[in-house]
């Protein structure tokens, strides 16, 4: 745990980006119970949020990808927070489709890219990874070489985890489950008597039931 993790994951809490409840549950799109509900895309309406996470991408890009020669978000969620992630660094954008358009020229990566170009993927949020990973598989099918994946949040799951290993993607995060629940306990969001909850939900989340 480090500085940057901490502070992202407050500005998420503080903004209910990220929804605590482990008395009621929340349903996911797949089906699965879960006590938490992350929506990311809430960073945008909030300045000062939208601010630290621009610069902490910037700042880890610069680190870990100093030859990177284009920014790719994965629709639609880490559009918006792609392009400034591109801004910031002044660097070409492209964005990849869940599926490709029905029409037109029926493209599944939007924007000018070439074969070859180094590119880093910008998400703004990785469960299990399967659509995340899609947007990598769409990059290098056009003959990018993807240096590797920047989110801004992750729960960590096994599977996730085993995922990206397995397609040779390495996977970073401005923060975390571990330093979200940690901080909740901290700022009062949970009850320290929730944190079992949390922690058994996140070993074995579709199979947990409240």
């Amino acid at each position: 745990m480090n500085e940057l993790d901490v502070n992202i994951a407050k500005s998420l809490l503080k903004i209910n980006a990220i929804k605590l409840n482990p008395e009621n549950h929340f349903t996911w799109a797949s089906g699965w119970y879960s006590p938490i509900y992350c929506d990311n895309r809430k960073v945008l309406s909030f300045p000062e949020a939208r601010e630290q996470v621009k610069k902490a991408f910037g700042q880890r890009v610069k680190e870990l990808y100093p030859d990177v020669e284009v920014i790719a978000g994965v629709a639609t969620g880490a559009i918006a927070h792609g392009v400034l992630v591109a801004e910031e660094l002044d660097l070409p954008f492209v964005y990849v489709r869940s599926a490709a358009k029905k029409h037109g020229l029926e493209n599944l990566v939007e924007g000018e890219i070439k074969e070859g170009q180094k590119v880093v993927v910008i998400e703004d949020l990785v469960s299990t990874g399967g659509s995340s990973l899609k947007a990598v598989d769409a990059l290098k099918e056009r003959g990018c070489e993807v240096m590797g994946m920047l989110a801004i949040f992750s729960y960590g799951f096994n599977v996730s985890v085993e995922n990206f290993e397995k397609a040779g993607v390495k996977l970073d995060t401005l923060t975390d489950y571990n330093v979200l629940i940690e901080q909740a306990v901290e700022m009062s969001y949970v009850k320290s008597a929730d944190i079992e909850t949390l922690q058994e939900w996140r070993k074995n989340p579709a199979d947990w039931k409240k």
